[in-house]
């Protein structure tokens, strides 16, 4: 059985990502061996800022012991996010920063490289952009992709299968969003 987790990693659950996290959960839901779980970034009630580095870990607040449990529970994680900045916006680096810890995603070894404590999940990226995504590959090089895929989830040990990009998104028509909440309906469907 495939546990699918999709993180909404825009503040706005109205926001275009929200309604393109919606048609992947609908059509996810009935995949069949498929349970679909969500994790909507902008309800939830944390303090973003990791004070003291790791040097004084943060004792987490519930809905980040709920959320570490349902990545825990998980086995394949859909992130859904804008690129802002050329990155994620700051309340998914935030909530990487409190989540993503060492001793839970990863665990630091003297002389040698950390052990990626989660292991054995998949990813995949959907990401909205107003820079055309050929532009974002070719002359800024992908930094927000590069800084999902690599630095953060496959540094834990979660191997992104699939990056779909949305752009540009401003100035975009209603024809070309309904393409694109196609777009996210079948790869829902196929997950």
């Amino acid at each position: 059985m495939k546990n699918i987790l999709v993180i909404l990693g825009h503040p706005d659950t109205n926001s275009f990502c929200g309604a393109l996290a919606r048609e992947f959960i609908e059509s996810a839901r009935t995949t069949k061996d498929s349970e679909v779980r969500e994790l909507q970034l902008g309800q939830l009630q944390f303090d973003p800022i990791l004070w003291h580095g790791y040097n004084q870990i943060q004792e987490l607040e519930p809905d980040l012991v709920k959320a570490q449990e349902l990545i825990q529970w998980s086995n394949h994680m859909v992130f859904v996010y804008p690129n802002w900045w050329g990155a994620m916006p700051a309340l998914m680096k935030g909530f990487f920063d409190r989540v993503f810890l060492p001793g839970y995603a990863f665990k630091y070894r003297e002389s040698s490289l950390p052990d990626k404590l989660l292991s054995g999940r998949t990813a995949q990226l959907l990401v909205t952009m107003d820079t055309p995504a050929w532009y974002y590959r070719w002359i800024y090089r992908s930094p927000g992709h590069n800084e999902m895929k690599r630095t953060i989830l496959e540094f834990c040990g979660i191997k992104v299968r699939k990056i779909s990009e949305f752009a540009p998104i401003k100035g975009s028509s209603q024809q070309q969003r309904e393409k694109w909440i196609a777009v996210a309906k079948d790869l829902g469907s196929k997950v």
